[in-house]
């Protein structure tokens, strides 16, 4: 779960590479290195930390070449280090290359490899490609990396140079994502577009054993056989400046902030009042409907969050049942799916490894995959039958805001679609909705305003250790995102409960001065919180309630409490998890954390 980046053209190879890591820092961060030709060498300065580390490192080095690769780490297989860092070299160097991934049978390879005389310094399973290549090098790059990679087993998006070669970079992808970007006189290959917007939008998504040759001539396509592949080139539509601060401290705040744009975006079109919802690239028609008698929402972290949701919105709206899971745990227990099930997998990045397994085995069990995902062109875009993108834009915090926010409105869209099409709610219980929907982005923004009583909580309580969150329903949902959210950025330990769940043992943890979030927005559940609130309370907890406008009478039972604008009961977690959002936030920051690069986490999990 890394980033890699290439730079083959005429400028200084080193700056670009190391812009481009940056951009993507999210994807890893416990070590960072660039490999560039330099005086018919390949000079590699890779360091422990963060990418600044490197480039201070690099201001004493004269790195002038004009090719190279990058890597910033996120570790798998052996502990950050300088020895660990990419991008790692074959024995005399003649070979770099960069990896996102995990070779499954390293273990296997090297004991192999030190068969035949070859050595190892590192500990990471990436250092058996460069010597594997080296075994299989005949004169031949491409056709040594094609043997290389037919002897690996799991996933990889590779950058590799090589010194008897220097005209050329080859690239490769095997379930870890990889783009190709062509600029005016050079090439560029990355993890993902954001590293390479500042230079081009114009990008090839490469697909699983596709190879990139890129030389002096530009770029080709193609397959293991040497046979060039007729890639269609894809316009990059996000500004550039979307992936910069803008003026904010953090990314974070800042993607915060962009909630209400992007919620509006991603119904920009799709709903009107008066018109029937437009999905153009969800094909799904009311007798496809008729035929499907089980729904799986299946994703990971945040994405699996906004999946619980959706559970609650379209079992309600379209009345099929849908059972919610985890994309790592799903196909190790034998689900039951045939030719009626529709599953929904749900990914920002639409890369994410164990859902993109998930949606495999669906596939390959008849399913129909319908897959939500901010990224245009991913591997999962391009797998699923229908697609529904969010149009978040680039989400460069590491702990996800806006992608959550638009993944839980396209399954509010998608359940209204369902609805619609099977007649399970009326043409006038659909304008209601789609009224409350559209007013999403407006109620967001007043939520944003009302920061005053979360930055005191925080200020009174960044120091605890645990921390516990309530909801019912719907808020239980959202409970469970916001307690992830804490975890993340602030490393409280943090646990989310169903209300009713309470007696049932939690409690049991309650003690004097603990911390309890409360979420109670649904109106016919909100005397069964009330009665929640007055049982911590009781035992000594402190409370900070978040309701809906119209329940001030709450205060009565807690510490603190903030009140969102009222909507629709199904459309409340839209709004409610973005105080909860600045609540990490605001904790974080007084504990003095990282706020867009958590310790030990990476954006994309691009691996098992």
């Amino acid at each position: 779960m890394c980033g890699i980046v290439g730079y083959f053209g005429k400028e200084r190879a080193a700056e670009i590479l190391v812009d481009g890591l940056e951009k993507l820092e999210y994807r890893g961060y416990d070590s960072s290195g660039i490999a560039v030709f330099q005086n018919g060498d390949i000079d590699v300065i890779k360091c422990k930390g963060r990418i600044q580390n490197l480039r201070d490192r690099l201001e004493s080095e004269d790195m002038s070449g004009v090719k190279g690769i990058g890597h910033t780490r996120w570790a798998t297989h052996g502990e950050p280090s300088d020895l660990n860092a990419h991008p790692h070299t074959n024995k005399d160097g003649s070979i770099s290359i960069v990896h996102n991934g995990i070779i499954e049978n390293y273990m296997y390879l090297k004991e192999w490899l030190g068969g035949k005389g070859y050595e190892f310094l590192s500990e990471t399973d990436t250092e058996v490609i460069p010597n594997l290549i080296d075994y299989y090098y005949n004169g031949d790059l491409f056709e040594a990396i094609v043997k290389a990679t037919n002897k690996m087993e799991g996933s990889y998006a590779i950058g590799v140079l090589c010194k008897n070669e220097p005209d050329k970079m080859i690239a490769v992808r095997k379930d870890s994502p990889l783009i190709v970007g062509k600029g005016e006189g050079e090439t560029f290959i990355a993890s993902d577009v954001t590293a390479v917007l500042k230079y081009t939008r114009e990008v090839y998504y490469i697909d699983d054993n596709e190879f990139a040759v890129i030389d002096n001539d530009g770029v080709k396509i193609l397959n293991e056989d040497g046979i060039e592949i007729d890639k269609e080139i894809s316009h990059i539509t996000w500004d550039a400046a979307a992936a910069e601060k803008g003026g904010y401290e953090h990314f974070m705040i800042k993607e915060i902030h962009e909630q209400p744009k992007a919620i509006r975006d991603t119904m920009t079109s799709r709903i009107a009042l008066g018109e029937d919802v437009k999905l153009d690239n969800i094909e799904i028609t009311k007798e496809d409907l008729e035929k499907i008698n089980k729904v799986y929402i299946v994703a990971c972290g945040t994405a699996y969050y906004a999946g619980v949701v959706g559970k609650y919105v379209i079992e309600k709206m379209a009345k099929i049942s849908v059972e919610t899971d985890v994309a790592s745990e799903f196909r190790y227990r034998d689900p039951l799916i045939d030719e009626n099930t529709l599953m929904i997998v749900v990914s920002q990045s639409g890369e994410t490894a164990d859902t993109l397994a998930a949606l495999r085995l669906a596939k390959k069990s008849g399913a129909r995959v319908m897959v939500i995902t901010n990224v245009v062109g991913s591997t999962m875009a391009r797998e699923a039958d229908d697609v529904f993108y969010t149009w978040a834009g680039p989400e460069i915090a590491v702990a996800s805001t806006k992608a959550y926010v638009t993944q839980m409105v396209a399954l509010d869209i998608l359940a209204l679609h369902l609805a619609r099409l099977k007649g399970t709610i009326t043409k006038e219980e659909g304008e209601e909705f789609k009224k409350e929907l559209l007013a999403l982005p407006e109620k967001v923004e007043d939520a944003l305003k009302h920061k005053e009583v979360i930055q005191k909580f925080a200020s009174k309580n960044y120091h605890v250790k645990d921390m516990f969150f309530l909801g019912r329903g719907v808020d239980h949902a959202v409970a469970l995102e916001g307690a992830l959210k804490l975890k993340e950025l602030s490393y409280i330990h943090a646990e989310a409960y169903a209300g009713g769940e309470l007696k049932h043992g939690p409690i049991a943890l309650i003690e004097d001065g603990t911390p309890v979030v409360v979420v109670a927005t649904q109106e016919k559940i909100f005397d069964k919180m009330v009665s929640n609130i007055k049982e911590v309370t009781t035992r000594g907890a402190k409370v900070l309630a978040f309701a809906t406008e119209g329940h001030e009478e709450i205060e009565k039972s807690v510490n603190s409490a903030l009140y969102v604008q009222k909507t629709h009961p199904l459309l409340t977690p839209v709004v409610s998890i973005v105080p909860l959002q600045l609540f990490s936030y605001y904790m974080a920051l007084e504990k003095g954390c990282d706020v867009d690069k958590p310790r030990n986490l990476a954006k994309s999990v691009t691996v098992e």
